[in-house]
């Protein structure tokens, strides 16, 4: 009799563990459906993959998932109108200190061309 209990507790806990290991292979692809993730078909079809690997690539796919915000992107402290208001910054930057060198070359050609 203990013998059968013993043999039931044993196909109790593989089943367990087998229904287990395909639910935590899983938690990647429902982290980037609730984040809406651009790429949800490759982190669920990278999950099946690390299920076959033993669950090697499973880290990467966490990270990989949780990277990822609708509401910021890819960045982590910056909303997309930020990003934007910089990027507005840096070009004005860059026209400005283009000019400014412009002004230098020109001045640097001067004296050169009196001399001819």
């Amino acid at each position: 009799m203990l013998d059968y209990f013993a043999l039931g507790v044993l196909i109790f806990a593989a089943i367990v563990l087998f229904y287990g290991v395909i639910a935590i292979h899983d938690i990647p692809y429902e982290i980037s459906v609730h984040r809406k993730h651009p790429h949800q078909d490759a982190i669920h079809v990278a999950g099946w993959v690390s299920l076959f690997t033993l669950h090697v690539l499973w880290p990467f796919l966490w990270i990989w998932a949780t990277l990822y915000r609708e509401d910021r992107g890819w960045g982590f402290n910056a909303s997309p109108k930020e990003y934007s208001a910089r990027l507005q910054l840096m070009e004005q930057q860059v026209a400005e200190l283009k000019a400014r060198l412009d002004a230098m070359e020109r001045q640097a050609k001067e004296p050169f061309a009196a001399r001819d």
